[in-house]
């Protein structure tokens, strides 16, 4: 569910959504029954603070600055039992500074939360992000979702807006044609005949589903009966993403530019929504996957090519931080409140930058609501692994 990106071909060309939704402030950080710092913890931290600390590391667009885990905010805090999964989940494809710690993870899930803790700080080096000249960032948290949108196999009086698969010669022009080329040209349209996945009833929602990258659709078959399938990227027109909600700020048109706000404005302007939607040129195509339980279970692929997992995926920039890299996240704000382990396993075409993060958070309603509002600083953490025994 990931959106665009240039670095792997799997990963949606996802963006920032360009609407919030209100909400009231959310804690994602547990802090009751949190596990207090046990012997063997404190043995650990003890011993990784007698370490010599070791050279900073750069990166392309960032720099890491060596710090003990006292530095964490919040280490007590986290039940990282859903952490521990995504981080196994990235283990499925290792890059390979990760290969040898990958090997020693899954037997650590049958431990404790105070066995695993000193598990990492024994074998993790915790790292400040910051930016490439030693620069304390001003770090943004944003989030994603996998949208739950009603939809019909067939076009019917009520379903007249397709996803489509991508066009056989998409390739060869680039960018391919835009949205409003989509929409007006019969020869442009004459290349996607056939192509259709699903038909909406809503633009707008087909928007929101292209926007995040990927989703879950209730599909209704001709036989009359319903299945949910995932809508997955497979592609987008070539074109940069344009967001509409700040077309229609900038015009004065609403003042709310959550995803009600523009439905609002929508159903008051009809006459207007092409002109909305066109503002925004790219397009992207999807392929429809198999929801099982076990897929339901998880978000779709990401960057990385695993699985997401709600609450503990972050979309990066991966010239800042490599995919796979366990990440300590810090941000507080109106809509939430985390201080939490998560896994580097996405990215997208406006997550640029030493501390910029997307948040996975699930699918549905209550992911919406969540992610809405979730435009907050943030401070990141990565562990990377010693080289030192």
């Amino acid at each position: 569910m990931a959106l665009a990106l240039s670095a792997c071909s799997t990963a949606p060309p996802r963006q920032v959504p360009d609407a919030s939704a209100p909400t009231a402030p959310v804690v994602s950080s547990p802090t009751s029954d949190a596990p207090a710092f046990d012997a063997d913890v404190a043995q650990a931290l003890a011993w990784a603070q007698a370490q010599p600390l070791p050279a900073p590391v750069v990166r392309a667009r960032s720099l890491w600055q060596p710090v003990g885990w006292d530095k964490l905010p919040g280490l007590q805090s986290d039940d990282w039992h859903q952490a521990w999964h995504a981080w196994v989940r990235s283990c499925e494809r290792p890059p390979p500074a990760w290969q040898a710690i990958c090997r020693e993870l899954r037997p650590q899930l049958l431990g404790t939360p105070a066995t695993q803790l000193a598990w990492m700080v024994r074998k993790l080096q915790p790292y400040r992000v910051v930016n490439p000249d030693g620069s304390e960032p001003a770090g943004l948290l944003t989030g994603y979702y996998e949208p739950v949108i009603s939809a019909n196999r067939q076009r019917t009086a009520t379903h007249t807006v397709p996803l489509y698969a991508p066009p056989a010669r998409l390739g060869e022009r680039q960018p391919w044609f835009s949205r409003r080329d989509i929409d007006t040209r019969a020869d442009v349209q004459a290349q996607l005949a056939g192509r259709e996945i699903v038909w909406l009833n809503d633009p707008i929602d087909a928007l929101i589903l292209q926007i995040q990258g990927s989703g879950r659709v209730v599909v209704r078959e001709p036989d009359g009966s319903e299945r949910t399938v995932r809508l997955a990227f497979a592609a987008h027109n070539g074109h940069t993403y344009q967001s509409v909600g700040r077309w229609l700020l900038d015009q004065k048109a609403i003042t709310d530019p959550s995803w009600a706000g523009i439905k609002a404005w929508a159903a008051r302007n009809p006459d207007r929504v092409n002109d909305m939607l066109w503002s925004n040129p790219r397009t992207v195509f999807f392929r429809e996957e198999p929801l099982g339980s076990l897929e339901a279970q998880f978000g779709p692929r990401g960057a990385q090519g695993v699985p997401l997992t709600p609450e503990r995926s972050i979309a990066v920039d991966p010239l800042s931080i490599p995919y796979g890299t366990p990440v300590w996240l810090a941000s507080s704000g109106p809509s939430a409140t985390l201080q939490r382990l998560v896994l580097a396993q996405d990215t997208g075409g406006a997550i640029v930058g030493a501390v910029r993060a997307d948040y996975f958070a699930g699918w549905g309603d209550s992911a919406l609501a969540l992610v809405g509002g979730l435009k907050q600083p943030l401070q990141m953490w990565a562990l990377w692994p010693r080289t030192t025994p």
